[in-house]
């Protein structure tokens, strides 16, 4: 029971101290580089994607062979040259 006090505690703890951060560059005249510092980690870590899951285990996710296999078969044809668009006209 402790140890989800304890969690809510540091992630309370943090957001105050973002809040204090983006209120005191918003507000006061004085805010400095550590203020900007704490806003823009805090805001950095939303970013983050915690919802990700391994590509092997992801709903329509292609297997890493199959990409393989298409690059190798790309490397292995060749198309025919582009034609340009001055190549048949007379001058």
């Amino acid at each position: 029971m402790a140890r989800p006090i304890a969690r809510w505690g540091v992630f309370l703890g943090f957001g105050a101290l973002w809040w204090w951060a983006v209120l005191r560059l918003a507000l006061a005249p004085g805010a400095g580089a550590l203020e900007g510092a704490v806003a823009a980690g805090g805001w950095g870590l939303s970013l983050l994607p915690v919802h990700c899951v391994p590509k092997g285990r992801a709903a329509g996710a292609v297997d890493v062979r199959r990409w393989a296999q298409a690059w190798q078969m790309e490397r292995a044809t060749t198309a025919s040259p582009h034609r340009r668009s001055d190549a048949g006209s007379a001058p």
